[in-house]
């Protein structure tokens, strides 16, 4: 019996560029992004324009995470307190964790089979709740049509922020993530796609709403210190509008991103080779069903999604024992506790119950899968293989 004994956990090391970096920062003293000697842009500021390069946008921000991104966003489009929000009913908890921490009412869109929006109930849901937000969720990297669903807002006047936390450098038919909405947010959280254990970027091409969101983030007066942000035309109202929530990324973790964007574009070749050696070897498996993948998409494949559909809940937690005896690190959807990062709508008490049956059935027998670049090719070989062999004994 084939056992897998990697980590499902392990990073790779950070590039020897961005350990330099990091020393060469702490040997200064001044980790604070605004702690600057005279004439010197900083960490941070570089950072914010690289970014802003790379995304193809016309301002960023840097911030503490990516749930720092998403509050301040919400924030800054007018979100306040009873706002209601719309997002994925299959979401992380903190992305309607953001919506609570606002005061916002979050408004959960049904999923269809692939995963993404069902963009039918979101134009239901638009209409009977009122909500002129939609905090999209490109929840595991798998982005739905984006056009149409920006028409059916855009028609509608509704709002639309994107997380892209698992969609950094993802595309939709040429156009990357994030630049379809009026602000985009990103996670440099350990498990995403660039690593500073907690860390925020935050995008938009709207004059005002970057204003907005500087001040928001604590920049107080500082905001010509900014690296990719407007003129200081657009602060003449949000510096005294705005509250400052101190969520300022700090030098250290801009330092440390740095060398890991100028290599992004590598490492998302080397995510998909991983990611399609699993799908070949799960693609033809009985009782497993790929999430599909439509052509227009490029994604960012850190990590693969499965359905069983034909098993029960107790087969499924004898999938997740079987695996994890195996070497296989799986996470399950259909459970009722949360367990690790995994939860559903169901054990979020801090926002309002509400029913979504079809979010509910693809959910009991959906699986997840982390995806390291530590995986080696023939890592994720044998990972496929004993998945298959684990689906097999149990379907048995």
């Amino acid at each position: 019996m084939c056992k897998f004994t990697g980590s499902f956990t392990q990073q790779e090391a950070l590039p020897a560029a961005a350990v330099d970096a990091a020393v060469a920062v702490l040997n200064t003293g001044r980790l604070h992004r605004y702690n600057l000697a005279e004439g010197e842009p900083g960490e941070v500021a570089i950072l914010e324009a690289a970014y802003r390069e790379w995304q193809g946008s016309a301002f960023c921000l840097a911030v503490t995470s990516g749930g720092q991104a998403l509050q301040i966003a919400m924030r800054a489009c007018g979100v306040t307190p009873g706002t209601p929000v719309l997002t994925n009913a299959f979401t992380l908890a903190p992305v309607p964790g953001a919506i609570a921490a606002v005061g916002g009412n979050p408004v959960l869109v049904e999923i269809d089979e692939t995963l993404r929006l069902d963009l039918t109930d979101l134009e239901q849901k638009i209409d009977t709740s009122g909500a002129k937000v939609l905090l999209v969720s490109h929840m595991r990297g798998h982005l739905c049509d984006m056009e149409r669903l920006m028409q059916i807002c855009d028609d509608r006047d509704v709002v639309v922020i994107e997380d892209c936390a698992h969609t950094m450098g993802a595309t939709w038919n040429g156009k990357r993530s994030g630049n379809f909405g009026a602000m985009a947010c990103f996670s440099t959280q350990t498990y995403k796609h660039m690593n500073s254990g907690e860390g925020g970027l935050l995008t938009t091409d709207n004059a005002d709403l970057a204003a907005r969101a500087t001040i928001l983030s604590g920049s107080y007066m500082l905001y010509g210190r900014h690296g990719a942000g407007p003129d200081d035309v657009a602060f003449a109202d949000a510096r005294l509008d705005m509250p400052n929530c101190s969520a300022r990324m700090d030098a250290l973790r801009a330092a440390v991103l740095r060398p890991q964007l100028a290599r992004l574009d590598q490492s998302i070749t080397r995510w998909n080779r991983r990611y399609r050696i699993i799908e070949d070897g799960l693609c033809d498996a009985p009782h497993i069903s790929l999430i599909m993948r439509p052509v227009a998409e490029q994604p960012v494949g850190s990590s693969i999604q499965f359905r069983l559909p034909a098993f029960s809940a107790a087969r499924c937690q004898r999938v997740l024992a079987t695996a994890s005896e195996r070497g296989v690190d799986l996470k399950w959807f259909g459970g009722s506790e949360p367990s690790g990062f995994t939860s559903s709508h169901g054990t979020w008490r801090y926002i309002p119950v509400q029913a979504l049956p079809t979010t509910d059935s693809v959910l009991s027998t959906l699986f997840d899968m982390r995806l390291p670049l530590t995986f080696s090719e023939a890592d994720c070989a044998l990972i496929a293989k004993i998945i298959r062999d684990v689906v097999d004994e149990v379907a048995t």
